[in-house]
């Protein structure tokens, strides 16, 4: 099985598309394994002409987990008083996992496109690490900020909520949760279910998307970092998204220089199949304006 060994941690990944094709990282979101990733985005973006790199996240999937425990609430409540809490990593150690893939992988420079928590890892790499993003795409994600992009009283309920302990149990909670922040009149029940037993059965660990969880809450605002970046960026949100509201979008791309913001309208916290080709179409337009030489 595919792993590298990087950052002190073993990353397990996929490849998709012609291997000598220009390079295209996906960086899954918070608790999310790269079976999340819908196959008809990760085929089409292969269809045109990229190599594309997906990955279990540390705390996730097949990948290295952590045995550290973490108080989420303490941490939210440090971060609302201005302390610093200790937690087991930050956004800019995931951001390190994914660049010491491609430094396992030989990628000089890829096209990086992050969703929700993933969006934040894919901004913190290309803060940390500017001469590895050929191009950034941020995706229902935000920049850190508490004033913006935070959930609603509902969906903050969802992240809050305590884990479950059955495969039956998850399978029902994780079909009425994607009611919540999903696509309104496009969620599939079936497909969140199939995709719910691929993740059940590769890897169940709450602590991990916890510990996630922490790392976002502790790492901060962006928005400096952001507004110091060099990196040709596109930002993706949904109308509908409740997870992240939108103005997380909107302002990602008010800081970042010249970025270019595309709001789809009716998209949730998801990646609906109807509105894949809209995605596919924006993240290769922007690639390909920005070439790997």
């Amino acid at each position: 099985m595919p792993h590298a060994e990087a950052n002190g941690i073993r990353i397990y990944y996929e490849e998709s598309g012609d291997p000598g094709a220009p390079p295209l990282l996906l960086i899954m979101g918070l608790g999310g394994q790269l079976v999340h990733w819908p196959p008809e985005l990760v085929a089409g973006l292969a269809a045109r002409g990229f190599r594309v790199i997906t990955f279990d996240n540390r705390d996730v999937g097949l990948s290295t987990h952590l045995d550290v425990p973490v108080d989420v609430l303490a941490v939210l409540a440090a971060r609302g008083s201005g302390e610093t809490a200790e937690v087991p990593y930050l956004l800019r150690d995931m951001a390190d996992d994914a660049a010491g893939l491609l430094d396992h992988l030989g990628v000089d420079r890829a096209h990086v496109v992050g969703a929700s928590l993933g969006g934040m890892v894919a901004q913190t790499l290309a803060i940390e690490h500017p001469a590895r993003v050929a191009t950034l795409t941020s995706i229902m994600s935000t920049t850190g900020d508490p004033d913006v992009g935070m959930p609603t009283a509902e969906s903050m309920a969802v992240l809050m909520a305590a884990p479950v302990t059955t495969r039956d149990e998850y399978l029902e909670v994780t079909v009425r949760n994607s009611h919540v922040y999903g696509s309104p009149g496009l969620v599939d029940d079936d497909r969140i279910r199939e995709v719910a037993v691929m993740a059940w059965e590769r890897s169940h660990d709450p602590a991990g998307a916890a510990r996630q969880l922490a790392g976002v809450l502790a790492s901060g605002s962006r928005s400096e970092a952001l507004a110091a970046l060099d990196v040709p960026t596109l930002v993706l949100h949904g109308t509908a998204d409740t997870l992240v509201q939108p103005d997380g979008g909107e302002r990602t791309a008010e800081v970042v220089p010249d970025a270019k913001l595309l709001m789809i309208e009716g998209m949730g916290h998801d990646l609906p199949v109807s509105m894949l080709p809209q995605v596919i179409d924006a993240v290769t337009a922007h690639a390909a304006a920005h070439p790997l030489p």
